[in-house]
């Protein structure tokens, strides 16, 4: 379900409220904006991001080391907790491979793989 509310008297978009929107808001939304609420059923159709142009122009400029560094923080692990679970690498080597000062042999993006549960190349 997507919820919109426009803005009064023009189109421009406030905001959206997206996904199973409970009762209580739905109501609170036509109470407070009134007609200015669209309320649609059908869910946008999905796009692979792998597919798109902003995407093939982000990976030109991505490098192994912010892979690696985006990969890290959204696991939530300290350059300390992952230098551990790659087997006693000090925190200054992962952060020279996140910087790119050193780079990211085919056995450390082996380990790598098999932590983020992704293919190896993403780290080559």
């Amino acid at each position: 379900m997507l919820a919109v509310v426009k803005k009064h008297h023009t189109n421009t978009t406030l905001f959206e409220v997206k996904g199973d929107i409970p009762a209580g808001v739905m109501n609170y939304l036509q109470r407070e904006f009134g007609q200015d609420v669209a309320i649609s059923e059908k869910d946008e159709e999905l796009v692979n991001i792998f597919e798109t142009d902003w995407y093939k122009e982000i990976t030109k400029t991505t490098t192994p080391g912010d892979t690696l560094k985006i990969y890290r923080e959204n696991l939530g692990l300290t350059q300390t907790a992952l230098g551990q679970k790659l087997g006693n690498f000090t925190r200054q080597k992962i952060s020279d491979m996140e910087n790119n000062k050193c780079s990211i042999s085919k056995e450390v993006a082996k380990k790598l793989s098999k932590i983020f549960d992704v293919a190896m190349g993403r780290f080559l």
